[in-house]
């Protein structure tokens, strides 16, 4: 016979354990200590075997049917429902465990050893802001295209564009790196390309044109300001350095500076590309470093001594770019920033 809720309810616990069968299999098996069970017994593979189906008032009667009714269809296909059921805990448990956040992490981790740590850091903090807050605890394998657009329309709506597109490359890396490892199987960042605004084309640095560089010089040389600005963009233009590159430059990185193959190597760490670069010094560059040299007094750094070198390098910085603008260019300002040089090579 049948079970009802009413003979499921007032089921009570005997000096033995005992069952109530409701058919198919299935029983409810009542323990000495009031525990109320659901469970089917079957056969698989010539075995006589038993599934867990909850418990009662957890699992409810018809919830119990339902589970029956979909074991049993399981047997149907060979598969047994005790395997099928441990199965399933076990994807839970790996998408409980590779959750977006935890997966970024473990990205940006393997990252260190090629990116820089300043670099990392700002990768962290971006997810941790507007990434995390809303998928981080999501498994990774189930975020989909409308639910990540949706975490960077959050982003767009604050008016930063550029943040939301560099946002979703970042999390494009990480569902890639999870693809790669097994742990998801589509970027939904692939299917946001064009979906979010477009901050417009980048401008960078003008390149002063070539056939402008002499009468730029021919200006500088008259230039009557502070003699370490006039000479460090000589140098800037002789030798296609950054800013960033001759304010923090050393003397140890200048070699044979009289002799016939000058050099100046800047180190890696020092590099916008983080490799070494030799720049080959022009005579007029080696003019321009001697009497820089002379000027210093020996100290270790070219432009500036090391007490100091945060404010001063950021002044220099500053004041290399208005001497830029006011010797010949005053007619378009826009015309060329002081990091342009290097590109007219």
């Amino acid at each position: 016979m049948r079970l009802t809720d009413t003979r499921v309810r007032n089921a009570k616990p005997q000096a033995k354990a005992y069952k109530l069968s409701d058919g198919g299999g299935m029983y409810l098996l009542v323990t000495p200590d009031g525990g109320r069970y659901w469970r089917l017994d079957y056969r698989f593979a010539g075995k006589r075997r038993t599934l867990a189906l909850g418990v009662y008032p957890i699992i409810t009667l018809s919830a119990a049917r339902t589970d029956r009714d979909e074991a049993r269809r399981l047997l149907t296909q060979d598969i047994d429902p005790n395997a099928a059921k441990k199965a399933r805990k076990r994807a839970t448990k790996i998408a409980s465990e590779n959750t977006f956040e935890a997966i970024a992490r473990e990205w940006i981790a393997n990252q260190r050893h090629r990116l820089a740590a300043r670099y990392c850091a700002l990768l962290l903090a971006r997810l941790e802001a507007d990434v995390f807050p809303y998928i981080g605890s999501r498994p990774i394998a189930e975020v989909d295209a409308p639910e990540l657009l949706d975490v960077l329309r959050r982003v767009e709506k604050r008016g930063v564009i550029e943040t939301a597109r560099r946002l979703r490359q970042i999390c494009g890396q990480v569902f890639r790196y999870a693809i790669a490892s097994s742990r998801a199987k589509h970027d939904p960042s692939a299917d946001l390309r064009g979906a979010l605004k477009s901050p417009g084309r980048a401008r960078g640095h003008k390149a002063m044109p070539l056939d402008e560089v002499p009468t730029f010089l021919k200006a500088l040389g008259a230039y009557d300001g502070d003699q370490r600005t006039r000479l460090a963009l000589r140098l800037m233009v002789l030798t296609f350095a950054r800013t960033t590159e001759l304010r923090a430059a050393r003397w140890s990185e200048f070699a044979n500076l009289e002799g016939n193959e000058p050099l100046w190597r800047i180190p890696a760490e020092r590099m916008k590309m983080k490799r070494e670069h030799i720049a080959a010094c022009t005579a007029g560059g080696c003019r321009a470093a001697r009497i820089v040299r002379i000027a210093r007094l020996g100290r270790q750094s070219v432009l500036v001594s090391l007490a100091v070198a945060r404010r001063v390098h950021e002044q220099q910085h500053h004041a290399l770019c208005l001497v830029s603008h006011r010797l010949s260019w005053s007619r378009d300002s826009s015309r060329l920033q002081v990091n342009g040089f290097h590109r007219a090579q």
